[in-house]
């Protein structure tokens, strides 16, 4: 997705079948590429490089290193402007197959694009998410280690949801390098070889009117000054939906200028 040479590229990039299950991408859809290109450089300074997907679709960097992916929606795809995580599969059309086998819902694909095949996936409560089958980002490795961005999902039953996604992605069986799930207190917690890839959380209602507690997976972004980054978002066209202190660190949920939710946190997964 980047300028690297193709020699670079082969030795550094793994599929998704060495890495299945966990958390590979996160990208944005968006409606207008450039405003949210202007829009996050802005906020959390991040460059900006076409990818190997189109030219309606960019990868952001930070520090020389990739963290996320921004496309601009196509008029026949009915999807949201949002942040969707992406998880890596062996086979996408059968892991589409496990999500609608367990009541999910496949809303988009499975389509080929020149590095692979994805869909675009909602869970039984309606949390949406990405599957993708073929090659990931040079350096995936360095990417979950360093946790450029991470994810919560806040759901109806964290128990049930971890039984969706396990059986959908296979976590916790018997195949070498799948990832390992445990259960902390009121919390599922995903790990592959001992990195923090994702939370899950209970509590959600998919009646509420507030998007923060409607079932979604929240994608987060590390910041070293949350109170200043907000202050760069809202003079940007931001809302703070949510502000919350623990004493992991301070975190502010937000919504961009075209409606798309993410979290920055002085959390570490």
């Amino acid at each position: 997705m980047d300028n690297e040479p193709r020699a670079v590229r082969s030795q550094t990039a793994p599929s998704s079948a060495s890495v299945f299950g966990a958390p590979c991408w996160v990208s944005l859809m968006t409606r207008d590429l450039q405003a949210a290109q202007d829009f996050y450089g802005a906020v959390l300074g991040w460059r900006f490089r076409k990818g190997r997907m189109g030219e309606e679709f960019s990868v952001a960097f930070s520090d020389g290193a990739p963290v996320a992916g921004i496309g601009a929606l196509a008029p026949r795809l009915q999807v949201a402007v949002d942040w969707t995580p992406y998880f890596a599969v062996t086979d996408t059309d059968e892991a589409a197959a496990r999500v609608r086998e367990r009541s999910g819902t496949v809303a988009v694909g499975p389509l080929s694009f020149a590095m692979g095949r994805g869909a675009l996936a909602a869970d039984r409560d309606g949390a949406v998410f990405g599957i993708w089958e073929g090659m990931l980002i040079p350096n995936w490795h360095r990417w979950r280690k360093s946790a450029p961005a991470w994810l919560r999902l806040r759901t109806r039953n964290a128990f049930d949801a971890a039984i969706f996604y396990g059986e959908v992605l296979e976590w916790a069986t018997e195949r070498p390098g799948c990832c390992q799930v445990s259960y902390e207190g009121e919390e599922v917690v995903l790990r592959s070889e001992g990195h923090v890839l994702a939370r899950i959380s209970s509590g959600a209602s998919g009646e509420a009117p507030d998007p923060m507690i409607r079932p979604r997976w929240h994608v987060h972004f590390p910041v070293e000054d949350v109170a200043a980054t907000v202050d760069a978002a809202l003079d940007h066209g931001a809302v703070v939906l949510e502000r919350q202190s623990s004493p992991q660190g301070l975190q502010a949920a937000l919504r961009d200028p075209d409606g798309a939710l993410f979290t920055v946190t002085s959390a570490q997964p």
